[in-house]
């Protein structure tokens, strides 16, 4: 892997802390009704999945037990569905799957040989 693609993944994992951060304090009912967390939350589902799409696809390939063309869609979903958008599903892919796909990327992260100052991979 290169250098680049381990920071968007680091990126990636700082975002989904930042929307852990988010509903850390609330529940599924106080989310739905509170409406600078639900655009928080929206806003920060699509970064995430922009960040995705920088990822090569060596990595995407290597690691195809993260859903990244999930990830990505729902980035999509997030920032063009304005009225087919659920609320209800964001904030359960916010509390319960982005929760498991950062510790995925965490651990691939911990157990990946990274590539030299210059992106090239290491043997």
């Amino acid at each position: 892997m290169n250098k680049r693609d381990k920071i968007v993944l680091c990126k990636i994992v700082e975002e989904a802390a930042m929307v852990a951060r988010i509903i850390n304090d609330i529940d599924e009912q106080g989310f739905l009704v509170n409406d600078e967390k639900m655009r928080s939350v929206c806003m920060t589902l699509i970064n995430i999945g922009e960040l995705v799409k920088n990822l090569s696809d060596n990595l995407r390939l290597k690691y195809q037990n993260v859903p990244w063309k999930d990830i990505a869609g729902f980035r999509d979903v997030t920032a063009h569905g304005y009225f087919t958008l659920r609320m209800q599903d964001v904030w359960i892919y916010a509390s319960g799957e982005l929760p498991v796909i950062a510790a995925n990327i965490s651990e691939m992260l911990d157990d990946a040989t990274w590539g030299d100052a210059d992106g090239n991979l290491n043997p």
